[in-house]
């Protein structure tokens, strides 16, 4: 019952407050699969806060910067903050303007002494101008930002002098940029920070009033995702798209530092997104245990996808073989992957993915998602968890019958009749090998279009990947019956599963 109490508490997507004098959160973390898998859980749980004992930050959001693209999306982002911060006064928190290097212009108002005149406090850890990134605390960044993180070729220099116009400075405001604004909290009692502003993997993380030194004096903070932006530039490492590589940063902070939310949780509607963010969100559902998709696909989905998508994963649960942790990610996506194998799940559970599939959004599936939600041979399922045995039949249009003989490798040809189909572009001109088994997925279903076929030994011919046209209570699908450890390291596995995402999801 609470599981599915906290399924429906994360998929409410209107602006959930307890009452006016509160604020109701959807607050999102990331918690290790594993001690050592390097894998993530992303966990949704709900907060409420007392208005009056929250700070609202703004960080560093300048009127101009010498990036002209951060200059660009601080404009972009600077209206839907101020909505925000309108919304969260009104409701009685404190709002502090942290504009660095900019406070001779600020050096009379009412609101920069209010935050000069706070008496001077004793932190838990002594604060720092800069705080650097903490070893003991955190790895090093996902991204490469070494050469300032301008995706432009403009010269570095100290472009701002005040905050963005569009941020409205009010009656009992407060304007710093040092350790002031710790001081200023702990005068007026403040336990609960919301941080937004530029840029991530700068700022937000190191000034005195940002993430890590507000943490490091146990405040519960919370950066708001959707109101930030990173200096990355994707001619560096990871090589994503500008986007995808704030995405990689914010989840670097969730996992390290602190829980996020989205602006929807303070005004409703939908979270704010770049104008240039055109990227589909793709959910990889990762849960079988013998071809290690896990350690596969995140690297998979960071090199061949991250230009393209937004991407996020689903991993199993190391403690509960029934739960896939996160799997209400799917209410917000738009295409999924599927790579699970034999899981019935708890009822809640299962209902995401059956809602995902009647959606008619695409679904993508590879190797054991065949026979994905089955149960084994012979298992009693416990009360409240459920199976969907012709997953297969119904949604993927072939029927698992087990496979041919481990030891047999694959020989992989285009089927006669694929034509010149999408999925197949820069396709080998010669039969390729896969040390995979062969599955007997015949007989398909009669609108499933073969793209590739597969043969071992002496066993017939089988179907190996096909796609099929959205219908009535499902999207488009694609699915090959590949994905084993040694397939992932194929260029032309690459390409046909890269390939089949992107026709699935019509791109």
């Amino acid at each position: 019952m609470a599981r599915v109490l906290s399924l429906l508490l994360i998929g409410i997507t209107s602006v959930a407050l307890a009452d006016d004098k509160s604020f109701s959160l959807n607050t999102r973390t990331r918690t290790e699969t594993a001690p050592g898998s390097g894998r993530y859980h992303t966990v949704a749980k709900p907060a409420t806060w007392d208005a009056a004992k929250t700070a609202v930050v703004i960080c560093d959001m300048w009127d101009k910067h010498w990036c002209d693209g951060a200059t660009g999306r601080v404009g972009e982002m600077a209206p839907r903050m101020n909505d925000l911060i309108v919304a969260a006064r009104k409701r009685g928190a404190l709002v502090i303007h942290c504009p660095s290097d900019t406070m001779a212009f600020y050096k009379d108002t009412p609101q920069r002494k209010l935050a000069m005149d706070a008496p001077k406090s004793e932190p838990k850890v002594p604060l720092e101008r800069w705080c650097k990134l903490d070893p003991a605390k955190e790895i090093k960044l996902p991204i490469d930002d070494s050469d300032g993180g301008c995706g432009e070729v403009n010269k570095n220099y100290r472009a701002w002098t005040r905050q963005h116009e569009a941020l409205k400075i009010e009656a009992g405001d407060a304007i710093t940029d040092s350790e002031e604004a710790y001081h200023l909290m702990r005068q007026r009692g403040i336990e609960n920070v919301v941080v937004m502003g530029v840029h991530t993997n700068m700022c937000v993380l190191g000034r005195p009033f940002a993430i890590r030194q507000l943490t490091k004096q146990g405040l519960n903070v919370v950066l708001v995702r959707d109101m930030t932006d990173t200096m990355y530039n994707p001619a560096k490492a990871p090589f994503v798209a500008h986007c995808t590589g704030t995405d990689l940063v914010v989840e670097h902070i969730e996992k390290h530092w602190c829980p996020t939310v989205t602006s929807v949780d303070f005004l409703g509607g939908k979270e704010f997104r770049f104008k240039e963010d055109k990227r589909p969100t793709l959910v990889i559902v990762s849960a079988e245990d013998e071809y290690k998709t896990e350690t596969t696909l995140p690297p998979f989905a960071l090199a061949q996808l991250g230009m393209d998508y937004r991407v996020s994963f689903v991993f199993a649960d190391a403690k509960d073989k029934y739960h896939l942790p996160g799997i209400e990610q799917l209410n917000t996506a738009d295409a999924v992957l599927f790579s699970v194998r034999r899981k019935p799940l708890m009822k809640a559970d299962l209902d995401v993915v059956r809602k995902y599939v009647a959606s008619g959004k695409p679904i993508i599936a590879i190797r054991t998602a065949s026979h994905g939600f089955a149960p084994r041979k012979g298992e009693s399922l416990p009360a409240g968890v459920e199976a969907w045995e012709t997953f297969d039949k119904d949604i993927l249009g072939c029927e698992y019958k087990n496979h041919y003989a481990n030891a047999l490798k694959m020989t992989i040809e285009r089927a006669p009749a694929d034509g010149t189909h999408s999925v197949l572009a820069d396709w080998p001109t010669t039969a390729v090998e896969s040390t995979c088994s062969l599955y007997r997925s015949n007989p398909l279903a009669a609108d499933a279009i073969v793209l590739l076929t597969g043969k071992s030994g002496d066993n017939p011919v089988e179907p190996i990947a096909w796609v099929r046209e959205k219908a009535a209570g499902r999207g488009r699908v694609f699915y090959a019956s590949l994905g084993n450890v040694d397939d992932f390291k194929q260029e032309w596995f690459a390409k046909l599963l890269k390939n089949g995402i992107a026709w699935a999801a019509g791109k």
